[in-house]
């Protein structure tokens, strides 16, 4: 995989809704340091808001993330939930972009939006990390781990998220509404999909915790120090909300299952001579940090049954866009028939649930 093709900045193509003069004056009234030759280039990557970075005479930095163009779900793409979230948690110890403000007047870039901080630092997209040497991926990931356990330690009451979502019953609701999404975008039948669908509403563990989650925790959604392997910024947050602290992490953790050719993962590598955690201590050095030790291996596995079955229903939706003519991503089609053997691998979970 190309990942030249997900990471850094591209020009911003002309003639869209975002017209640099018009934004610049809002932002004139709004923030200071917006005068000067505004530069406005595209991150590449797979976010589902676009984001790009704002450039005043090559001085002053900042990051625009806004809703896409079109017409949308009422619930899809929330960039006010983003930030919400990065707002609440600017002075607590999980590191998020500064946020400046939330625009939603609609007429300045065509969609809602907000403006955080441009922070400075590197970003991985493959998670072998091919250009580090072993200690240095050892450092990265242990600080991927003490930061996902430093999220989940986070009591959404004391910092205003109360209110944030529905704080008991996640995953039932999560298999119910993807459910739904799966069967309205199904294409050619997917046993395993069927079987994950009769069997998950019966076997979900019970919710010991509530915690704010993050929804996408991925490496490639990690901004870190330009020379340590220390995280300045998490980011992308449109799935956030208060939920199951172990499936956001367990999905987290899928990394580890997915071979490298079409997931980006890393259960066919060498952990040990790249310097990457195998799955057991990475693990449970997360649930000693958050106290969960009470989670027990056919819990892990329904969880990761779960994760999996969730994936697969997102990558049918990809599927049925492709066959509807609706797709706008060129490699669409690869990432949608990815489908059937993601939830492949979420029932062999789930019989390794049964049999734990």
């Amino acid at each position: 995989m190309d990942a030249a093709r997900f990471t850094g900045t591209e020009p911003l193509a002309k003639g869209g809704p975002v017209v640099p003069d018009r934004l610049q004056r809002y932002l004139q009234g709004a923030l200071p340091g917006c005068d000067g030759t505004l530069t406005i280039e595209r991150f590449r990557g797979g976010q589902s808001n676009p984001t790009m970075v704002l450039s005043f005479d090559g001085v002053r930095r900042l990051v625009l993330r806004k809703k896409p163009d079109g017409v949308l779900l009422p619930s899809a793409h929330a960039v006010d939930r983003e930030f919400r979230v990065i707002s609440a948690l600017q002075d607590t110890a999980v590191p998020v972009a500064g946020a400046q403000l939330l625009c939603t007047d609609e007429s300045i870039v065509g969609t809602m939006f907000y403006i955080m901080d441009y922070v400075e630092g590197r970003s991985f997209w493959e998670p072998w990390l091919p250009d580090l040497p072993a200690p240095e991926r050892t450092r990265i990931y242990g600080e991927l781990g003490r930061v996902i356990a430093q999220l989940h330690r986070v009591d959404p009451a004391d910092i205003g998220l109360e209110d944030f979502g529905r704080p008991d019953g996640y995953v039932a609701r999560q298999v119910s509404r993807w459910t739904k999404q799966y069967r309205a975008s199904e294409t050619d039948p997917i046993d395993a999909m069927d079987r994950l669908i009769e069997w998950l509403p019966d076997n979900l563990p019970e919710q010991r915790r509530r915690a704010l989650i993050h929804g996408d925790y991925r490496l490639d959604n990690m901004i870190f120090h330009p020379t340590e392997a220390r995280i300045l910024a998490v980011v992308d947050w449109e799935l956030s909300t208060i939920g199951d602290p172990m499936a956001d992490f367990a999905y987290h953790m899928l990394t580890w299952h997915f071979p490298r050719a079409a997931f980006r993962g890393l259960a066919d590598t060498d952990l040990g001579a790249l310097g990457i955690p195998e799955i057991r201590p990475y693990r449970d050095a997360y649930l000693e940090a958050t106290g969960q030790q009470d989670v027990n291996e056919r819990d892990w596995n329904t969880y990761l049954a779960f994760c999996l079955f969730r994936v697969a229903a997102i990558r049918q939706g990809v599927m049925k866009r492709v066959i509807d003519g609706t797709a706008s991503n060129p490699h669409a089609r690869e990432a949608g028939e990815l489908a059937r053997p993601v939830a492949e691998l979420g029932w062999h979970y789930a019989n390794s649930a049964m049999t734990s």
